[in-house]
């Protein structure tokens, strides 16, 4: 994630995220390997805009991550600018018009994607000034280590603008499920298309998206009623 989130010495990264969601793993261990500082929010202050607002100033915060609702909390409760933080922004899909309302304060905005069997982020976009013409961002392009298969019901590769399920192949896969051998099985599968890599998967995201003509992928919904809420998942199954 390097490259989508640089870091040295002089940068502060302020820490909002719980430690039981997945992606609090990049906010603790990113900016300690590249040198940088961690300021870790207190609790009470994640749900505050206003206070947020404060921690970033006052610690001279230049990157922050967090979940779309978070960044929208955060533009609907203040009318701060900060230019230069670097923002990443993930969990679930990032509609384009709350991204350029984060644009337009000055932000330097990264949107990040990966579901936790593929932790912590699979693909990154920064965006250059403008949020796109369409209802969300595109998810972006593979972070490094990382390879992003668009596939068809039959797992052969579809053309460029076509419809597929994207599956995700690389170093970030999870094992598996504790416990459920045919979860395990029906979610991850051998990857046909990693040539001499020994022992490479692609895990199954559920995901409906297409490579657009940039060559960024677009997010078009699940195709199953999975939910995301504040970046966590619900099976509606489940509750039901």
């Amino acid at each position: 994630m390097r490259p989508f989130a640089p870091m040295g010495p002089g940068d502060r990264l302020l820490a909002v995220t719980t430690l039981g969601f997945d992606i609090a793993g990049l906010e603790l261990f990113l900016p300690l390997v590249s040198g940088a500082t961690v300021v870790i929010a207190p609790q009470d202050a994640v749900g505050d805009p206003l206070a947020l607002a404060s921690l970033i100033q006052t610690h001279e915060v230049t990157v922050m991550q967090a979940t779309p609702a978070s960044w929208r909390l955060l533009a609907d409760g203040t009318d701060a600018r900060w230019p230069g933080l670097r923002a990443l922004c993930g969990g679930e899909a990032l509609g384009a018009s709350l991204a350029q309302r984060l644009l337009d304060r000055g932000v330097d905005l990264v949107n990040v994607y990966g579901p936790t069997e593929t932790t912590i982020w699979s693909s990154a976009l920064l965006l250059e000034g403008r949020a796109g013409d369409g209802s969300t961002v595109p998810l972006g392009y593979p972070i490094a280590n990382t390879r992003l298969r668009i596939l068809d019901a039959h797992m052969e590769p579809v053309p460029a603008g076509a419809i597929g399920e994207l599956w995700i192949g690389g170093e970030g896969l999870a094992r598996g499920y504790v416990g459920a051998p045919s979860l395990t099985a029906a979610a991850f599968m051998p990857d046909p298309f990693a040539g001499p890599i020994a022992g490479a998967r692609l895990y199954r995201t559920g995901d409906r998206v297409r490579r657009r003509s940039d060559g960024t992928i677009e997010f078009l919904g699940r195709r199953d009623q999975q939910l995301k809420i504040r970046g966590f998942r619900v099976e509606p199954a489940e509750i039901e």
